[in-house]
């Protein structure tokens, strides 16, 4: 029994250190930026790791009155896009932390 009881300890103490870790990198990653681009790069869009639009660049000559429905779509699309790689980040990068283990409330 004593046994069980310093296993149980050694878990606990290792599941602490990791979510220790998984914050630490939360952090780091929320400080990191994600670029999308659209329409070969007519427009611009720069997320944070916590997928907060940060920057909207769109370059002058994709801006005309009569296609607003396509610059809207290249928008959308360059958000979207960078918003993917943010969270293809997270992820590859908090299974490469937990070992795949995939632990509830850990993401």
């Amino acid at each position: 029994m004593a046994g069980s009881l310093g296993d149980l300890g050694g878990l606990l103490r290792q599941a602490q250190k990791m979510q220790r870790q998984m914050a630490d990198l939360q952090e780091e990653l929320g400080k990191r930026k994600f670029e999308g681009k659209a329409g070969g790069g007519a427009v611009k869009a720069v997320v944070s790791g916590n997928r907060k639009l940060l920057e909207l660049k769109i370059n002058p000559d994709a801006i005309d009155p009569e296609e607003a429905e396509l610059l809207e779509d290249l928008i959308l699309a360059a958000v979207n896009e960078a918003l993917k790689a943010a969270e293809e980040t997270s992820q590859k990068e908090m299974q490469g932390l937990s070992g795949g283990m995939g632990l509830p409330g850990m993401m």
